[in-house]
């Protein structure tokens, strides 16, 4: 179970889109696509609707759409920090969110053209709206990945809920330098990089936040773009996983609930060949972990159920 509802496939759809004209088609697509396969949805930033309520309904279709399902709302960390607790509690009465993500996108706000400041309070911004939200937070990288260090800030506040959003998926430092090479922006361009190759890797950061937080609920997403993907992610600690790009390439090629129902009976096929009936089970199984990743739980001190490393 997945904020009180029930998965029929560990997946969860994350955040991409929504807040401008045109992109309701894509948060339908989306919604129609996880209420046919009973996975959970993430929704882009709403801080565009936020700032401007006419664009609500670019995100509203997903609940419409699907009533029955785990939605996941979305603002920025600099958002969580300077809007007002109504402005936020707004975000998740918008679509009737399960769950309110804040992403920390600290790296591409720092390259982006009109990148956002003011991350500085988030602690304690963060420990404030625990208790006065109506949902949970869900902790949220957006490429980067997680830390045990950030994990357990946040952990021993209170948050049950993460998303490490590993290096290897979606690289939001080299989108905004390809922008600010469009736009003619030197100091961007060459901001962007030199921080091009920061990041913890997904599986690394799947480790590093399930070591920090044991008993927390965590969504293995950054790079997951096959079913045997997502199958080393659940067995490294994710609950479930997380994709975002290649749903959304599925969805606009227009063959998404092939894709998806596919990826889905991938998964069923691989647990089957370790002997496992659920992911609980797959937890357990022997696993072997080799090169760049052994060595990085190995110096972090970090652990891996039912391994060697120590």
């Amino acid at each position: 179970r997945f904020l009180g509802k029930t998965l029929e496939a560990p997946i969860v759809i994350t955040g991409m889109t929504g807040g401008a004209p045109g992109t309701e088609k894509i948060n339908r697509g989306l919604a129609e696509l996880a209420l046919k396969y009973r996975v959970g949805l993430g929704l882009g930033s709403q801080r565009a609707a936020l700032e401007e309520p006419g664009l609500e309904y670019t995100f509203k279709i997903a609940r419409s759409v699907a009533p029955e399902i785990p939605i996941i709302a979305n603002i920025g960390a600099a958002e969580a920090v300077k809007l007002s607790i109504e402005k936020i509690e707004r975000a998740v009465e918008m679509i009737e969110a399960d769950a309110i993500a804040i992403h920390l996108n600290l790296a591409q706000e720092l390259v982006q053209l009109e990148g956002s400041k003011g991350f500085t309070g988030l602690r304690d911004r963060v420990a404030e709206l625990k208790e006065v939200l109506s949902v949970p937070i869900i902790i949220k990288e957006v490429g980067n990945g997680l830390s045990f260090e950030a994990v357990k800030m946040f952990y021993d506040l209170g948050i049950r809920y993460f998303d490490t959003a590993g290096a290897g998926g979606t690289n939001w430092v080299k989108v905004e330098m390809f922008r600010a090479i469009e736009a003619g922006n030197d100091l961007k361009r060459a901001m962007a990089e030199n921080m091009v190759e920061w990041g913890i890797p997904t599986a690394a950061s799947i480790i590093e936040a399930r070591s920090a937080a044991p008993n927390a609920f965590i969504i293995g997403s950054g790079g997951i773009r096959s079913a045997f993907d997502a199958v080393k992610a659940l067995r490294l600690g994710a609950d479930v996983v997380g994709m975002a790009r290649p749903v959304l390439m599925a969805l606009l090629r227009g063959d998404a609930v092939k894709y998806l129902g596919a990826f889905i009976e991938s998964m069923k096929a691989l647990l089957a060949l370790t002997g496992s009936y659920n992911v609980s089970d797959l937890r357990h199984r022997p696993v072997i972990i080799t090169g760049m990743l052994r060595e990085w739980v190995v110096e972090r001190g970090l652990k891996v159920v039912n391994t060697l490393i120590t």
